[in-house]
C-alpha cells in the first residue's frame, strides 16, 4: 500500500487540481487571463511529464487512505464510517460536476457510484472485480455545492458476483439517488 504521508505534496497537488477544475468551470475570464491560465497549465504539464510512470507506480488512485484516493476524476467521498461491508460519508459535488440549474450532471452520479461501490466490492480481501452493470435511479435533483450524505453496503455475494448498493441524500434528508452495481471477480490472469 502506498502511503499518503510519504507523498503529501502530491496529495496537495491533486487538491489544487480539484480546486482548479471547479474554478475553471465557474469562470468567464477575459482572453488575456484565459491565455495566462492556459500557459500556466501547459507549464505544469511540462514540469510533470518527465515523471510519468507505469500504472503500477502511479500515485493517483492508489493512495487509499486519502479522500478520493488522490485522483481527480471521480467526486470525493469523505468517509465517516467504514468496514469491509459498508461505508458512510459525505459528498460535496463542486462546480466541476454541474449539469445546470444547480443540479449535478447526470453522468457524474454513475461515475461516483462506480468508484465507491467498486472499491467496496473489492474490499475485505475479496480481490479485484470489474463492473458488470450499474443501475442508477434518479429520485430527485442532486444539488451541487451542498453537503450530501452517502451510504453504501455489500448487499450479497454469489460466487464471483458481488452486489453492492448505495444511496445519496440531500441536506434535508431526502433521497436523491439510489444505485445497485454488480461487480464480477476476475479470474486468475484476467486484466
Amino acid at each position: 500500500m502506498k502511503s499518503a504521508a510519504e507523498h503529501r505534496e502530491f496529495v496537495d497537488l491533486v487538491e489544487a487540481l480539484r480546486a482548479a477544475q471547479d474554478t475553471i468551470t465557474g469562470a468567464s475570464p477575459p482572453e488575456d487571463v484565459a491565455r495566462k491560465a492556459r500557459e500556466g497549465l501547459e507549464e505544469v504539464t511540462r514540469l510533470l511529464a518527465p515523471f510519468t510512470v507505469s500504472e503500477a507506480e502511479q500515485l493517483a488512485g492508489y493512495l487509499i487512505t486519502e479522500p478520493g484516493h488522490a485522483q481527480a476524476l471521480a467526486p470525493v467521498l469523505h468517509v465517516d464510517e467504514s468496514s469491509t461491508e459498508h461505508v458512510r460519508g459525505r459528498l460535496v459535488l463542486g462546480r466541476y460536476y454541474l449539469g445546470g440549474n444547480g443540479a449535478a450532471h447526470g453522468g457524474s452520479i454513475p461515475l461516483f457510484f462506480d468508484d465507491v461501490l467498486g472499491r467496496l466490492a473489492n474490499d475485505g480481501g475479496r480481490g479485484t472485480s470489474r463492473t458488470a452493470y450499474l443501475h442508477v435511479n434518479y429520485r430527485k435533483i442532486t444539488p451541487v455545492g451542498q453537503e450530501l450524505r452517502v451510504e453504501a453496503h455489500v448487499d450479497r455475494v454469489e460466487g464471483r458476483k458481488r452486489f453492492v448498493v448505495g444511496t445519496i441524500h440531500d441536506p434535508e434528508g431526502d433521497l436523491t439517488v439510489d444505485a445497485e452495481g454488480l461487480f464480477v471477480a476476475l479470474r486468475p490472469g484476467q486484466p
